[in-house]
């Protein structure tokens, strides 16, 4: 599998670091690109984020980084030398696709910007990733994925009524950027092969987090209304959301009508399945706060797996609220193989997750588990004729 993906023979230069740019570059080497991750000499910031690490023999490294950086290779250039901008731009020379996300202008003043790039190299890819965009009164700015959350909108209607603005558990400003920058690779890769040239791509963390609200983002453009914070509640459909179970907690979505039904006689709520008034998912939104509090109430006298079985044997979309202990003991999660462990130069082994597709029902494996600081900078200049 591993020479038939999809990206076999692409050459990635990464710049990147700390998660957006990773998260992309790490997709790329999923995807079958060999991807040569460019650190300073202190490596990328996220090598000393923690705790937590994992620890072998006086070894230790960031569990952050581990988690975005399998499938490369890890070469240390010092960009403020002769030697390190000459290699730097051998490693580009050989390059399809260079991924940065410095802030606008950075690399232009180290002579490796589009301009002089694409001059050189027409034929090379280039993506770049800021906080607020290469344009624009904010341009400068340093972009972080809290801050983007916050001026994105998201944080205002996340989280609980009442409750001050809580951003998401995860940096989704970040991943979602990542994503983002990968599909304007892939497209760009694909119209090069038709056009012969090189595209400049570019993504920032505040249009990802404008672009993710899409619903929310629409319900102020198209109708004026400000969302707010409604904490696991669907604002036009209902029930749907997080209900409490004797023994833990469980989510459910009943998108429509039949739903409704089967829902009821499921969990032998006989009496709110037979009331008129909330027949109809109008009816229930507008009935929310008594209906939730109804649904509570008679869902607390079951346990979550006698829920479980009862709902998804009416064939209602249902499922458990789980931590992340719960989450990789679930049988259909070890099934699937979503762990996998990878050899590692200073641990030993490391365990990562497996990459997100399949192709031909066959996931691509993980080539390369996450690499230690430079080790692979011989290796790789020394391919290029470089001492």
């Amino acid at each position: 599998m591993s020479d038939n993906l999809p990206l076999s023979g692409v050459r990635v230069a990464d710049f990147t670091r700390v998660l957006t740019g990773p998260f992309c570059t790490m997709l790329l080497a999923d995807l079958g690109a060999e991807v040569i991750k460019i650190e300073p000499p202190g490596g990328d910031d996220t090598r000393a984020w923690g705790p937590p690490f994992q620890m072998s023999e006086g070894e230790r490294e960031s569990s952050y980084f581990l988690s975005v950086n399998r499938g490369k290779r890890s070469v240390v250039l010092d960009l403020k030398t002769e030697a390190g901008m000459a290699a730097a731009r051998a490693i580009v020379g050989k390059s399809d696709v260079l991924v940065e996300n410095f802030r606008p202008g950075t690399l232009d003043r180290l002579g490796l910007g589009w301009d002089a790039l694409h001059a050189e190299f027409p034929r090379l890819i280039y993506a770049a990733i800021s906080g607020f965009g290469q344009a624009g009164p904010y341009r400068d700015r340093a972009g972080y994925d809290v801050i983007a959350q916050g001026m994105g909108g998201l944080m205002s209607y996340n989280g609980e009524e009442g409750r001050p603005p809580v951003r998401v558990g995860v940096a989704v400003a970040d991943v979602f950027a990542g994503s983002l920058i990968t599909q304007a690779v892939l497209a760009a890769l694909y119209q090069r092969e038709r056009s012969g040239e090189g595209r400049r791509v570019d993504v920032n963390l505040l249009e990802a987090v404008i672009s993710l609200g899409t619903s929310q983002v629409s319900r102020y453009l198209a109708a004026g209304e400000i969302p707010a914070p409604m904490g696991n509640d669907h604002r036009s459909i209902v029930p749907y959301g997080t209900f409490p179970c004797g023994d833990g907690f469980i989510n459910v979505a009943v998108g429509n009508d039949s739903l409704w039904r089967r829902f009821c006689a499921a969990l032998e709520l006989d009496a709110l399945g037979g009331d008129p008034l909330l027949a109809t998912n109008e009816g229930r939104v507008a009935r929310r706060l008594d209906l939730n509090a109804a649904l509570e109430a008679g869902m607390r006298g079951f346990t979550r797996g006698e829920v479980m079985r009862r709902l998804d044997a009416a064939g209602v979309p249902c499922g458990p609220v789980y931590d992340m202990q719960d989450v990789f003991a679930d049988e259909h999660v070890k099934d699937q193989g979503l762990a996998v462990s990878v050899p590692h130069a200073t641990l030993g082994q490391t365990t990562v997750t497996a990459a997100p597709w399949s192709f031909d029902f066959e996931r691509p494996p993980v080539r390369r588990g996450p690499p230690a600081l430079g080790e692979h900078t011989a290796e790789v200049l020394a391919e290029l004729g470089l001492e």
